[in-house]
């Protein structure tokens, strides 16, 4: 009986510990969002001339490796964004490394 009680509660941090792991991931996120280049990825994403990429993720059309990539390179008129997120407090703090920012926006825009 006590070692089901100790594989239970063993079970159940784990559980918690991802929980706040996942929730730590998409504040960086959002962070990351409202704070690039100064203004925010919303001044542009949030208008109805510019790609939707809440809608664009949720649909999958924009898939993660696509999203990377426009970070990296640009697309158009976005210019390339991954330094901008890399000097993002949020990010420093926590210590993400590229993949770990993008990660964190593209799951922040996934529960947008």
């Amino acid at each position: 009986m006590k070692k089901l009680l100790i594989a239970a509660a063993s079970v159940a941090l784990i559980a918690l510990s991802a929980q706040a792991s996942a929730d730590e991931q998409i504040e960086i996120g959002k962070k990351i969002y409202e704070r690039a280049f100064g203004r925010g990825c919303g001044t542009c994403h949030d208008i109805a001339s510019n790609p939707q990429l809440t809608s664009l993720i949720k649909a999958g059309q924009l898939d993660r490796g696509k999203f990377e990539q426009v970070l990296k390179e640009g697309k158009g008129g976005m210019p390339k964004a991954i330094e901008e997120i890399m000097k993002n407090k949020a990010v420093e703090k926590a210590g993400y490394g590229e993949d770990q920012a993008v990660d964190a926006l593209y799951k922040y825009l996934e529960t947008k």
